[in-house]
């Protein structure tokens, strides 16, 4: 079995702090959202290599993430775009990575921006109990938030019904990007595109192909966070946390509160400060501030100033005098 990770989004909805770094490598805890995906077809045996699709804007980033982290499976697989305008979809990369990596085996693919509670090996046995494609689903508990995704209706743990992005919810379990096909509906991909099918979203896909033959979910519980926008982000970072604060033994907080789910990573500085459902990025340097819900990228320095679902890019400096 091979794996693909898909990593090839711009991730626009968190810039300034994913405009130079995949969202991916957004630290949740001691790791990143994609090392929690690596560790686990790192270690089942069935996979013997990992894929991640990436775009060429973002190569350079993850063939030296890739060569420092401790995985041996994942090599880069480069989609041929620089933009967000330029990509052809995610079925189109992915029809374009299984022909250039001569793919012939069952396959595995998981969007990289996944935060998942469950491990994939039990998504594996799954799909090899069921010998048919595959998906994860997760009941998102709102049937405003399951429009933005892929509604899978079950019979069993068979899909009966699959819409993309309903206007009017049946229900609330949504399909989260975590898939698995047999070797022999890889060249379905080709006969999709072929019929003028969408190219974009891996769901049409899916409901493709529940259309012409079975399709099977894994569902779970626990916790899902596809990492998006900055709230997404923040509530994977709280779920992580549990209500606690996770300082990097190098950083310095002094004379300051830390509420809950704060996350202050490597040579950061908070001192007069109090912070709450944030997340400080290394060499940042705050003082005599109050931040709430918000995300400050790396070497940048804040002061005197109150800020509430703030998003602060890199070596930036925003200073407000004298805060009483």
């Amino acid at each position: 079995m091979k794996a693909v990770v898909l990593a090839g989004g711009y991730a626009t909805r968190l810039w300034p702090i994913t405009k130079h770094r995949p969202k991916m490598f957004l630290p949740v805890g001691e790791d990143t959202v994609i090392d929690t995906i690596f560790e686990d077809l790192e270690a089942d045996d069935r996979v013997s290599e990992v894929f991640v699709s990436t775009n060429e804007r973002f190569a350079d980033a993850f063939e030296e993430y890739l060569a420092d982290s401790p995985f041996q499976k994942p090599t880069l697989s480069v989609e041929d775009t620089s933009a967000e305008d330029e990509k052809f979809g995610v079925v189109g990369a992915l029809a374009q990575l299984i022909d250039r990596e001569e793919v012939d085996e069952d396959l595995v693919v998981i969007a990289g921006d996944n935060l998942i509670s469950f491990d994939v090996g039990d998504f594996v046995d799954f799909f090899y109990e069921k010998e048919a494609p595959c998906l994860a689903a997760y009941d998102v508990g709102s049937r405003e938030r399951a429009k933005s995704y892929g509604l899978v209706q079950l019979d069993g743990d068979r899909v009966i019904d699959f819409q993309e992005k309903p206007e009017d919810p049946k229900s609330t379990l949504v399909s989260i990007a975590c898939y698995a096909l047999p070797a022999d509906d890889l060249p379905k991909f080709d006969e999709y595109l072929a019929g003028d099918n969408n190219p974009d979203e891996p769901g049409w896909f899916m409901q493709w192909l529940q259309k012409n033959g079975d399709l099977f979910a894994y569902t779970f519980d626990d916790a899902w966070f596809d990492i998006g926008t900055p709230q997404s982000y923040l509530d994977a970072v709280a779920w992580y946390l549990g209500g606690e604060n996770f300082v990097h033994e190098s950083a310095t907080v002094e004379n300051s509160t830390l509420g809950t789910n704060v996350h202050v990573m490597a040579d950061a500085v908070v001192e007069d400060s109090h912070l709450e459902e944030s997340v400080v990025f290394p060499g940042a340097t705050i003082r005599n501030a109050e931040l709430k819900g918000s995300i400050v990228d790396e070497e940048t320095r804040i002061e005197n100033l109150d800020l509430s679902n703030a998003l602060i890019g890199a070596h930036s400096q925003l200073t407000n005098g004298h805060k009483e």
